[in-house]
């Protein structure tokens, strides 16, 4: 009894944390993206790359610049694992195999740092400090820049100019992101995690063997990992490593970074239309959502039937002792709501039903809260879906935030919502029909379907955390998810900014009896509704298929 009411302890002070959190970040995000103000490292970069901070752009020249700001870090990336080997600190590991590489660097360019390798005999410190933690800033602030270039398609009225890319980009790393992460690695640091450029040791374990551990500068690649919601650990074991991720108490910082840009973005909405209630309906549609993962899954680790769990009292199997089982089934929850994909404990061990919460947190699009930027651009998309629905049903022309939302409108959410189910449930079928495929599950029947379930949904959503059951290191897998990676980041980015053009273009429409009240309960719960009722209808066949199949067997 004591471990559960520990464990809502610990709930009650992350929500309480965030609540604390959301106006002043909310705010300074605000400040940041709206400011006139050019600091001078900003002004430098702004020469060093030819860019007119004053100038600004239609949402197609916004489009290009994002594709072709991703394009030069893949490769960028790409090339720097494929001559790892001749670089300075590589600690002699070898070049990464191209298709190794390939899936790496779409990967961390697309937010989802998806892992298929052990960092610690793999990567070295060139690779993880100038490669995979560089691209954790700049990754995470392409999400956060076309986010606010969806709302000022929102707060505009008749001009095709949403902004700059360039400026956006720059000012959320210099100004957000680079100071937060700061603070976050001396409080990781003090906590125990480490920071250095040693060669590593060699311990001596209990068997009597010898057994040599890497080090590395891990605090700060940890802490942003978890505040740009990348997930990429500096170790396999990810966020159960002591050194990742010390104690009980650095494992609440890890949980509330990773939470708290994407629950204070709505604060930073709402200043940005006019309407601070606008931002209180979409987090508390966020919050009653996460809400209820969180107390789902720790419900069903904590209280789950079984001789083993019972005799346990939990479901304790692949969780670290340090933090219990509670614990990590907030962190699973958090990780899989966001597209972060970090883990401190191993979800495929979890019970198939709360394996299945983790992958149901996925499905729903991750927008409870989602990721840094594409959890507040995914949660307005089904807004706008969701006046359309209303507006069907009482025979009016549907409104949002006094913009017309109209046959353009609704093509771009809709080829929004249908570009992630098309990739995870075509590339889940691909693999389920390969028999060589088939043979890379560990698992057969319904795990093992939950298993390739999972690495779909997690690669289409930009997530990148797994079930460790099934064997993605192949060609196949490499390419195949490399390939619902890239598609499942760039093409809602390209849909979101045409829905952002085609927004600003418009002439706002006055409010009128008819016009659906979007900032209070009844929006709120539609909006939820919509979200779990779209999902459901969706995936789930799949579902029953895989976890639920797999719970009631």
């Amino acid at each position: 009894m004591s471990a559960t009411w520990a464990g809502v302890a610990f709930v009650a002070a992350l929500i309480l944390a965030l609540a604390v959190s959301y106006k002043p970040l909310g705010d300074y995000l605000f400040r940041t993206v709206t400011s006139k103000r050019q600091l001078l490292p900003e002004r430098v970069m702004y020469r060093l790359i030819g860019v007119d901070p004053n100038g600004e752009q239609t949402w197609k020249v916004y489009a290009r610049s994002v594709l072709a700001f991703s394009v030069a870090s893949l490769l960028f990336l790409y090339l720097l694992m494929r001559v790892q080997h001749w670089l300075f600190l590589s600690l002699g590991f070898p070049n990464v195999v191209p298709s190794g590489a390939w899936n790496t660097a779409v990967s961390f360019v697309t937010n989802t740092n998806w892992q298929w390798y052990s960092g610690e005999s793999t990567m070295g410190y060139v690779v993880q400090a100038g490669g995979l933690a560089v691209q954790n800033f700049v990754s995470s602030a392409v999400g956060i820049a076309v986010a606010v270039a969806l709302v000022r398609g929102f707060a505009r009225k008749r001009t095709d100019q949403l902004g700059n890319f360039w400026v956006d980009l720059v000012r959320i790393v210099v100004r957000v992101l680079l100071p937060l992460s700061v603070i976050g690695a001396v409080v990781l640091v003090a906590g125990g995690a480490i920071q250095n450029f040693s060669s590593g040791v060699d311990a001596h374990t209990v068997a009597g063997a010898t057994q040599h551990i890497t080090g590395g500068p891990v605090a700060s690649q940890e802490v942003i990992k978890e505040l740009g919601t990348n997930g990429g650990g500096f170790y396999n074991a990810n966020s159960a490593h002591p050194f990742e991720n010390p104690t009980s108490w650095t494992n609440f910082i890890e949980i509330f970074l990773l939470l708290v840009i994407s629950f204070s973005l709505p604060r930073t909405f709402g200043r940005m239309v006019g309407d601070n209630k606008q931002g209180y309906a979409i987090v508390s549609a966020m919050a009653i959502m996460a809400i209820g993962s969180v107390v789902l899954i720790n419900v069903v680790q904590g209280l789950h039937h079984g001789t083993a769990p019972m005799a346990a009292g939990a479901a304790t199997e692949g969780t670290e002792q340090r933090f219990g089982v509670l614990n990590s089934a907030t962190f699973a929850s958090s990780t899989t709501l966001t597209s972060t994909g970090a883990v401190d404990s191993f979800h495929d061990s979890y019970t198939a039903l709360g394996g299945g919460i983790t992958i149901v947190d996925m499905l729903l699009g991750e927008v409870a809260p989602g990721g840094t930027g594409s959890g507040l651009y995914g949660i307005l998309i089904l807004a706008v879906l969701t006046v359309f629905i209303g507006g069907l049903m009482v025979g009016r022309t549907p409104e949002y935030l006094g913009k017309k939302i109209g046959a353009r409108e609704v093509k771009f959410a809709s080829l929004y919502f249908l570009t992630m189910p098309v990739l995870v449930l075509v590339g889940t079928g691909l693999a389920m029909a390969s028999p060589t495929q088939r043979a890379a599950m560990l698992n057969s029947g319904a795990h093992g379907l939950s298993e390739v379930l999972y690495a779909f949904t997690s690669a289409s959503n930009n997530n990148g955390s797994a079930f460790a059951g099934l064997t993605v290191s192949s060609t196949w897998y490499d390419t195949a998810l490399g390939l619902a990676m890239l598609l499942g980041r760039f093409l809602p980015i390209v849909f979101v900014l045409g829905l952002a053009g085609s927004l600003a273009r418009q002439k706002p429409v006055p409010a009128s009896p008819g016009t659906l009240k979007t900032h209070q309960p009844l929006f709120v719960g539609m909006l939820v509704g919509i979200t779990l009722v779209m999902a459901a209808l969706t995936f789930l066949p799949v579902l029953a298929l895989g976890p639920l199949a797999d719970g009631v067997r």
